[in-house]
């Protein structure tokens, strides 16, 4: 039974998230949809990891398991035209059956993108926050410092997600570029709106709401009260889902 592993772009803002639920619209429940007009059956799809309800990808990696043998450009192409526009499969192959999307991924990249200007054009709402106000970039870098390194993030993540919140922030790069201001967070892996939620103790911090060297007293205080807004979905991608040089080639 073939291993397929996709690699996937989407623009999440029709859809509920990654993760198959009832009665709604989903990434994941999408090229189920997809698979099961291809094989005739039911096919469970692994995701390296789950996005939000508006949130987007530009590199989701994915696998499964078919009975139906065919070669991985026929299912790209099957799958590419029973899917909407706005979910792609960008490359496909067959691979090891060892390969578990989730499991094995050993780093992923999120990316915010701000955009600062007085006016946003109706082609970039989608895609980003639009935060025209002073903010000191420098001092939001100095906070980011602080939330390096394995930590829990309890402060920064929703009551409903998982049991242990410790993990480990790997880097926090910051881009600029005219009215742009970009994020990427690197990390072994990430709890439901920690990033988000990053995003927007950050904008505090640029703008003067939180110190810089309030920061570890937040993380150590772990209660969500004490940090920023969860920022909106809008603005954040899946940028890049790693794994091991063994598994990283199509």
């Amino acid at each position: 039974m073939p291993n397929y592993k996709i690699k996937i772009q989407y623009d999440g803002t029709d859809f509920h998230g990654w993760q198959i639920q009832k009665d709604r619209r989903t990434i994941q429940g999408e090229i189920s949809r997809a698979l099961t007009i291809i094989t005739g059956k039911r096919v469970r799809i692994t995701g390296s990891g789950r996005t939000d309800a508006g949130v987007h990808a530009l590199d989701q990696t994915a696998n499964f398991y078919t009975t139906l043998n065919i070669e991985a450009d026929s299912m790209q192409r099957a799958l590419n035209s029973l899917l909407p526009q706005s979910i792609r499969i960008m490359e496909s192959a067959i691979v090891d059956n060892s390969f578990n999307a989730r499991f094995h991924c050993i780093e992923k990249t999120y990316r915010y993108s701000i955009f600062r200007g007085k006016i946003i054009t109706p082609f970039l709402y989608r895609y980003y926050l639009h935060y025209p106000y002073d903010i000191d970039v420098n001092k939001m870098k100095q906070a980011g410092e602080y939330m390096l390194g394995e930590k829990d993030f309890t402060s920064f993540t929703s009551k409903s997600s998982a049991n242990n919140h410790v993990k480990e922030l790997r880097s926090i790069e910051f881009t600029e570029e005219e009215n742009i201001l970009r994020m990427f967070f690197v990390g072994s892996g990430f709890l439901r709106y920690m990033v988000r939620t990053i995003v927007g103790t950050l904008l505090e911090v640029g703008g003067g709401k939180i110190e810089p060297d309030e920061i570890p007293n937040i993380i150590e205080a772990k209660d969500r009260s004490l940090a920023g807004p969860t920022s909106p979905p809008q603005g954040l991608f899946l940028f890049k889902a790693k794994y091991p040089e063994e598994y990283e080639k199509l």
